[in-house]
């Protein structure tokens, strides 16, 4: 472990007080919900909340994708988020005009990949849901991406990922640790995704976790580990293998790219990092930076990585990104223990119990 690592723990750990105000404060907030002193609003449709009980890195992303495109072929879905850090402020319906900067970096990346989904944003989702449904009147269903700590709504269906390196039961609230809500709200979901998984998980490994997190009757828990697809270019397409004798430069601004690193570490030559805060917005002065540094890899298979997130950021560059070799790589969540078809079913059939007719689409 490097000197920063052990520098950056022990200031987390000079923050405890902090973490019991914090921690005080979810508490005394998480009562009033749960004596109804404070009021959530309620939809007479399907509702389902994507979220985690700590700040950042545990798939939520790929997770909105996989319900949309589960859900997508067969029921009008749209898609809530608040929009993490765009430039503009209330509710906003994503267009084939829209930016990142205007609605956030995971909600662009959702619009570019499923332009027939109604993607909005918009602080306050109490607000929000009546004028998305205004402007999409036959929505039948609303995945709601990161909401699970906002209790302003009841959703039908919450969904709480949990990173296996961290999970919930171990860690602690914020500052010094990285939870947001307290442990027990894991109680008020229906299904507990515990991703990241190792390629090696086994049964004994999965039944361990199980004990740690003691389900209810009521809830599934499901194991998944991270799947990544084959590069491709950010503005052709075109698609890139990697290889043994590839060269990579990683560019990412994401919570967590130590998975990523890993799969880098597996299947390239070697890689440089150069990594930005979470939701980075990219200047042109890093635009120079990342191809300065990349004409210094002395190679000739070589390529700048970045993720699909980071990607949405990067494409204001425009035409300078043409001749560049930047390419980006998917990712997608893959289910342990062949669970995929119980984790379809139990979406499904909540769908399904509001007698919803499927489209025609």
């Amino acid at each position: 472990m490097s000197f920063n690592f052990y520098l950056f723990r022990g200031l987390r750990l000079l923050l405890f007080p902090f973490a019991l105000l914090v921690g005080l404060y979810i508490f005394i907030r998480n009562y009033f919900y749960d004596k109804g002193w404070m009021r959530s609003a309620t939809f007479n449709m399907p509702l389902i909340c994507v979220g985690n009980l700590s700040v950042g890195g545990t798939g939520k992303s790929p997770t909105t994708e996989y319900l949309i495109a589960l859900l997508s072929d067969r029921f009008k879905v749209a898609v809530l988020s608040r929009g993490y850090k765009r430039k503009t402020s209330g509710y906003l319906l994503a267009n084939e005009t829209t930016t990142a900067l205007e609605i956030g970096d995971e909600p662009m990346q959702f619009y570019k990949k499923f332009p027939h989904v109604a993607i909005a944003v918009g602080e306050s989702r109490v607000e929000a849901i009546p004028q998305l449904l205004h402007d999409r009147p036959y929505t039948q269903a609303i995945i709601l991406d990161d909401a699970f700590q906002h209790r302003s709504i009841t959703a039908g269906m919450n969904i709480i990922l949990t990173d296996a390196s961290n999970p919930y039961w171990q860690d602690t609230y914020l500052p010094t640790g990285d939870l947001r809500d307290n442990r027990r709200s894991a109680k008020r979901a229906q299904i507990i995704l515990v991703t990241k998984c190792p390629l090696d998980f086994s049964e004994n490994e999965k039944k361990e976790y199980l004990k740690s997190i003691k389900p209810h009757k009521a809830q599934q828990v499901f194991f998944t580990k991270i799947a990544y697809g084959m590069p491709y270019h950010i503005i052709s397409g075109m698609p890139y293998e990697l290889s043994a004798q590839t060269e990579v430069l990683l560019v990412c601004g994401i919570a967590n790219p130590l998975p990523l690193k890993k799969h880098l570490e597996d299947n390239v030559a070697s890689y440089f990092d150069k990594h930005y805060d979470d939701h980075h917005i990219f200047s042109i002065d890093d635009w120079k930076d990342i191809m300065a540094r990349y004409e210094k890899i002395d190679a000739t298979d070589k390529i700048i990585l970045t993720t699909e997130k980071d990607a949405v950021r990067l494409e204001k560059f425009g035409n300078l990104l043409g001749d560049a070799p930047v390419f980006v790589i998917p990712i997608k969540h893959q289910f342990l223990f062949n669970e995929g078809p119980v984790f379809h079913q139990c979406i499904e059939h909540f769908i399904e119990s509001f007698h919803l007719t499927p489209n025609n689409n």
